[in-house]
C-alpha cells in the first residue's frame, strides 16, 4: 500500500500533499528572495507581489489544465473543489507564467530578469510537489509484472498493484534541474539562458517520464503532456540560442565603442 494520505495534527486531518505544496511555495519564496539579493539587479521586496500574483494563478492554472484534459464533464461545484484532488503542474507554471508575465508588463521590468531567478526556484518545489503524489497515490507509473522490478521506490504498490514510481523518477530528474540552474545562474549574465535551460530541460525528462506514465490525460490518441514538453523543448532550445546572440552582439557593441 502507498503512504497515508494525512496526518492528524490537534484532531485536524491534514493532507501530506497539500503540505508538501505549501512547504514547496515557501521554499521557492526564499530562494528566489536570496538570489535577487545575490544579484543586487531587483528589489527583493518584488518576491512578496510576484508570489500574490503566481500562488492563485498558478492553482487556476493548475485546476483548468486538469478539469479540461481530464476528459469528463464536471460541475461548477466539482471545478472548485480543489481539495478532492486533480491539479495538473503544467497548468501550474502556465498560470504562474502567466502571472509573471502580467507583472513584468506593469513593473516595465525584463521578463528574463524574473524567469531566470524563478526558474530554479519552481524546479525544486516541483521536485517537492511529486513527493506529494506518492501520499496522494496520483502520477504514478504502468503496471510493474516483472517480480524483479517490485521494489521500493523503483516501484510503489498501490491497492495490491505495482506501479512504476514516476513521480519519484521525475522529483530525482528536478533535483538534477536545481543542480545545474543555481550553477548556470551564478555563473552567466545574460538574460534568458536559465530560463531557457530550466524549459528544455524539465521538458526533456517530463517527455521521457510522461511515456511511462499509467494516469496520464490525453487530447485524442496523444498525451497532452508530451506534447507540451515538446514544445517547451524548442522553446528552451530557441531562448537559450537567443540567449547566447544577444550576448555576442553586446560584445561586439563594447569592442566598437572602445576601438
Amino acid at each position: 500500500m502507498i503512504a497515508a494520505k494525512t496526518f492528524n495534527l490537534f484532531g485536524l486531518n491534514i493532507p501530506f500533499y497539500g503540505l508538501l505544496m505549501a512547504v514547496a511555495f515557501l521554499l521557492a519564496f526564499f530562494i528566489v528572495r536570496t538570489l535577487f539579493k545575490k544579484k543586487g539587479e531587483l528589489n527583493p521586496d518584488i518576491t512578496f507581489d510576484l508570489l500574490l500574483i503566481i500562488f492563485p494563478l498558478s492553482i487556476i492554472g493548475a485546476r483548468l489544465y486538469y478539469v479540461i484534459f481530464s476528459g469528463r464533464a464536471w460541475s461548477f461545484v466539482e471545478v472548485l473543489s480543489v481539495w478532492d484532488g486533480g491539479l495538473a503542474i503544467y497548468g501550474g507554471i502556465i498560470g504562474g507564467l502567466l502571472g509573471v508575465v502580467i507583472y513584468a508588463l506593469i513593473k516595465k521590468i525584463n521578463i528574463f530578469k524574473l524567469t531566470d531567478t524563478i526558474a530554479p526556484a519552481l524546479i525544486l518545489g516541483q521536485a517537492i510537489g511529486r513527493i506529494g503524489c506518492y501520499f496522494s497515490g496520483c502520477c504514478y507509473g504502468l503496471e510493474v509484472t516483472n517480480p524483479d522490478l517490485m521494489w521500493f521506490p523503483l516501484s510503489t504498490n498501490i491497492d495490491g498493484v505495482w506501479h512504476l514510481s514516476t513521480y519519484f523518477y521525475e522529483s530525482f530528474w528536478s533535483i538534477l534541474g536545481f543542480i545545474l540552474l543555481i550553477i548556470v545562474y551564478n555563473k552567466n549574465k545574460q538574460n534568458g539562458l536559465t530560463t531557457g535551460l530550466y524549459l528544455s530541460f524539465y521538458g526533456l525528462g517530463r517527455f521521457l517520464i510522461e511515456g511511462l506514465r499509467g494516469d496520464s490525460l490525453y487530447i485524442g490518441a496523444l498525451k497532452v503532456s508530451q506534447v507540451l514538453s515538446l514544445i517547451l523543448i524548442f522553446v528552451g532550445i530557441f531562448i537559450v540560442v537567443y540567449s547566447f546572440v544577444l550576448k555576442k552582439k553586446a560584445k561586439s557593441n563594447e569592442q566598437k565603442q572602445i576601438g
